[in-house]
């Protein structure tokens, strides 16, 4: 049986440097990093789920490695976040000394610069150290036109 040949479609790729330009820079601050963009594929709602079990940074305190999960969720408008330039993002803060509630808050507020998405939501899962772990919640919504935190500590 013959297969009917599928139009092909242009990747909607302009404007992004970092997709298939091969190996990245490391950076040393996330004030470095780009969230590079591409318009969003439907008009409709859906979720975009980006998670890393490898995020890392440092304790402010003792300068001491800090461990985490990151889960990105958010709702796309018009534009979706490009997962290569996101992942040089995150890694941008490997040697940056901050607090999990502020690392969280500040990419939720960079994800909703970059892309305005009708809502969002990062969840840090900081790997406990001296037996306390903290899980950070920072949510975005659109409609509301705000932005919100929480801790919960396990």
């Amino acid at each position: 049986m013959a297969k009917t040949p599928r139009s092909k479609k242009p990747v909607p790729s302009a404007g992004l440097t970092l997709l298939g330009g091969g190996s990245m820079p490391q950076l040393t601050s996330p004030d470095d990093a780009v969230l590079e963009s591409f318009p969003s594929p439907s008009p409709r709602p859906y979720e975009v789920t980006f998670s890393t079990p490898e995020f890392t940074s440092l304790c402010p305190v003792t300068g001491q490695p800090d461990y985490a999960s990151i889960t990105i969720r958010y709702v796309p408008e018009r534009r979706c976040v490009e997962s290569k330039s996101l992942k040089q993002y995150l890694g941008a803060f490997r040697n940056q000394a901050v607090f999990a509630e502020a690392i969280t808050n500040r990419i939720l507020s960079d994800v909703v610069a970059a892309v305005a998405p009708r809502s969002a939501v990062v969840i840090g899962d900081f790997a406990p150290r001296g037996g306390i772990g903290i899980r950070v919640e920072a949510r975005h919504d659109s409609e509301r036109g705000a932005s919100r935190g929480s801790k919960k500590s396990r």
